[in-house]
């Protein structure tokens, strides 16, 4: 089958169509064929070297290739031995969360173990539905960590992005106030997704957001990784939370509680995302959809443009 490797790190060019051997589903494991995968900014840091540089994942050369891509949408085919909570012709989404993989969501098929898989939302495409879990999972693993009850208020900065806007409409659901930061043009969609508030580039974030909620916000979202200049708008012993780590995590001053949010799979929250999703409380973006053998251009145009919702990958 066909899938997309990295040998050696570097620019969109690393990125190399090989052919490889199908995969075969273990113990508590399933095989999808994959319907679309999105191009997420970590599959770009992986392809890059910078997650190796960082420590987060062993250095290239450890094994021949490294695979690529993270979600997934698609139709399980196979499983393995004790499955039963999917079975062949299932449709299904799900994460892969670990970096040092030979095979990744880019491809025609991936294994993944089942507490990683939940049942597709039925109401999108497969490629409206492979947008959902890295980003919808990232936004709702924060949410969490942040514990906002409800008619608190939360900023999202970056809100207009696809973990951003996960984020807003999530947060919305859950009864919050939401101030969001995004791009002016951008002010309509952001609304659109429930925030009651909103920001623009380009202003001091801080002050901004203090004279819509006078003292700061109770917590915020920094998708857009502004780190510091996001914790400004937030007020004495709030919550804060970064969605990477390295210098995009502020120090917590002011007695502010400050998190990372290092995603992981959950098939329970994967479950809760589609019924989300289906009762039209999540909205999946899609940018644009390419065939899988473009994936090199996908990854050019990841870089190059400002895009508002995915770009997807159709084996």
């Amino acid at each position: 089958m066909r899938a997309i490797i990295v040998k050696t790190p570097g620019g969109p060019g690393a990125l190399e169509a090989s052919d490889v051997p199908v995969p075969v589903p273990g113990p508590g494991q399933v095989r999808i064929a994959v319907a679309a995968a999105a191009v997420n900014p970590v599959d770009a840091v992986t392809r890059s070297g910078v997650l190796a540089d960082a420590g987060l994942m062993p250095p290239f050369g450890s094994r021949p290739a490294v695979g690529i891509g993270w979600d997934v949408a698609g139709t399980v085919d196979a499983a393995g031995a004790g499955m039963s909570r999917f079975a062949a012709g299932d449709e299904v989404i799900g994460l892969k969360d670990r970096l040092d993989v030979p095979l990744g969501t880019y491809a025609e098929a991936v294994v993944l173990d089942a507490d990683a898989v939940a049942p597709a939302p039925r109401s999108v495409t497969p490629a409206e539905a492979s947008t959902i879990p890295l980003n919808g999972l990232t936004a709702l693993q924060a949410l969490d960590l942040l514990d906002l009850p409800p008619g608190g208020t939360l900023l999202v900065t970056g809100a207009a992005g696809a973990v951003g806007g996960y984020a807003v409409e999530l947060a919305a659901h859950r009864g919050l106030h939401v101030v969001a930061a995004a791009s002016a043009s951008d002010e309509a969609l952001v609304r659109g997704l429930g925030a009651e508030m909103f920001v623009p580039r380009g202003v001091h974030l801080g002050d901004a957001v203090r004279s819509l909620v006078p003292g700061g916000v109770d917590g915020a979202l920094d998708a857009a990784l502004l780190s510091v200049t996001a914790l400004d708008a937030v007020r004495n012993a709030g919550a804060f939370v970064a969605v990477s780590g390295g210098p995009a995590t502020p120090v917590p001053l002011r007695g502010i509680t400050v998190h990372n949010v290092w995603i992981r799979a959950d098939a329970a929250q994967l479950a809760h995302l589609s019924t989300l999703v289906d009762k039209g409380h999540l909205t999946p973006r899609v940018a644009d959809a390419l065939p899988l053998a473009e994936a090199v251009k996908a990854h050019e145009r990841l870089e190059a443009e400002a895009l508002r919702g995915r770009l997807v990958l159709l084996p």
